[in-house]
């Protein structure tokens, strides 16, 4: 899509300065059920935002009708939106940073080159092997997804950008049933090479799962040493991402506001934004705003250094952006907490009378990010003496979020990411309210 034309527009309009965000994605998403192929969708999308200087006002339109003939139509409602705004906050278009780091990684043909037919024969298998691994397993769904997207930036003052990124996910479902209890699990890899996917690892690491949580029963109430599985931390860390926001700073809805260069977290917390992750469809040497990236540690060794920022919360800050601006306000791109060196295994050797937590339920509506406190249902397996006895569900665990981070107590070396790019490794955190029994 060529929009030299609509910048001419603009420019006779009457608009100062004029950018777009132009963004184009396809889809393919598979899901086997049974032996049979139950899912089978391709899908493409394309969307614009332009926003404009206008008698010192910054209008903004959104579409996903793109065409030359809808130029006009822009134009003229940029204009419009710029005649409703009231606030006084000064407004510009970057004009772009001297430099962008060249982020390798960002898309694979290999994932593209795999014919359908060969994703959707491997989805079956997955589901099949899954099956045949043990006669408890009774329900599996495999599913395979891959997406593909182009975004651009230009704007009227010389700036253009572009990236192609691409990603891939296979996973599996499955429910395990003893005759007494049932089970779910769920296992995935996220890349966007094809020969990451091993189907092997993937349906036994399910299985293991669902047939390890049979017949887990509720424990007494009290304190508990806990040992947080990645995916568990990771899902846990979510919501609470908000809170390393410029913008929750600035309106008061962070509690990390003046706590800048203090300790938030014990000394074996390291948290970093990696916008240059290879195989991530989150990396990129330039956001939303057209912001050059960068890494950086917002929290290390436990000490907060800085927070999210996009153009308007750093001006505002009297500071330059962190490279996280979004359409829609700021995000992070890949968000974790650093790998220690402790061995998982070590670190349950390592537990008297404690708690792994492998799943956590509700995490979204029994997590408050402004307060820090959460109470969330949990299952996972009780160990004492260094040994794991059996399964736990029907639990709650109970804190605050900052408290907890400055219990960690040690750090394992399995770093994983959820679906949005929120990693973390395990974490062994020195106690827990538990409620049980």
């Amino acid at each position: 899509m060529n929009f030299n034309n609509l910048f001419k527009l603009a420019k006779e309009k009457g608009i100062e300065d004029l950018q777009v965000y132009f963004s184009e994605s396809t889809n393919f998403e598979i899901e086997v059920f049974k032996g049979e192929l139950d899912k089978y969708q391709i899908s493409d999308s394309a969307s614009l935002k332009v926003k404009g200087i206008y008698d010192g006002k910054m209008g903004t339109v959104s579409t996903e009708k793109i065409n030359e003939k809808e130029f006009e139509f822009l134009i003229n409602s940029v204009i419009a939106s710029a005649k409703e705004i009231t606030s006084e906050d000064e407004v510009f278009i970057y004009e772009g940073d001297k430099k962008y780091k060249e982020v390798t990684g960002l898309f694979n043909n290999s994932i593209e080159e795999i014919s359908a037919k060969q994703k959707i024969a491997d989805t079956e298998k997955l589901e099949k092997i899954a099956l045949d691994l043990d006669d408890r397993v009774k329900f599996v769904q495999a599913f395979f997804g891959q997406g593909k997207t182009n975004v651009r930036i230009e704007n009227s003052k010389g700036l253009k950008l572009e990236k192609l990124v691409n990603s891939g996910i296979l996973g599996v479902y499955v429910i395990t049933n003893n005759g007494e209890d049932q089970r779910t699990a769920f296992e995935y890899v996220q890349s966007n090479d094809y020969a990451d996917f091993d189907l092997n690892d993937i349906a036994k690491k399910a299985v293991d799962k669902g047939v390890s949580l049979l017949g887990a029963k509720s424990i007494p109430s009290g304190q508990y040493e806990i040992l947080l599985k990645n995916l568990a931390s990771a899902s846990l860390f979510a919501p609470h991402v908000t809170m390393f926001s410029a913008e929750s700073v600035q309106k008061d809805v962070s509690l990390l506001k003046g706590k800048l260069n203090e300790k938030i977290g014990s000394e074996h917390i390291t948290l970093v934004d990696d916008p240059f992750k290879k195989k991530s469809s989150k990396s990129g040497s330039f956001d939303d705003e057209g912001v050059a990236t960068r890494y950086k540690k917002m929290v290390d060794k436990g000490e907060l250094k800085t927070f999210l920022h996009n153009l308007k919360t750093a001006k505002k800050a009297n500071t330059k952006s962190t490279g996280n601006g979004a359409l829609d306000g700021i995000k992070p791109s890949n968000f974790y907490f650093k790998s220690g060196s402790l061995e998982f295994d070590d670190a349950v050797k390592s537990m008297t009378k404690g708690l792994i937590i492998t799943d956590l339920a509700g995490t979204h509506a029994g997590c408050n990010p402004v307060s820090g406190d959460f109470s969330l249902q949990a299952s996972g397996f009780l160990v004492e003496d260094g040994k794991i006895i059996k399964p736990v569900s029907l639990i709650t665990i109970a804190g605050n979020y900052l408290d907890l981070l400055k219990n960690v107590t040690g750090v394992c070396n399995d770093l994983r990411f959820n679906f949005g790019f929120i990693g973390s490794p395990s974490l062994k955190i020195k106690s827990l309210q538990v409620s049980g029994d």
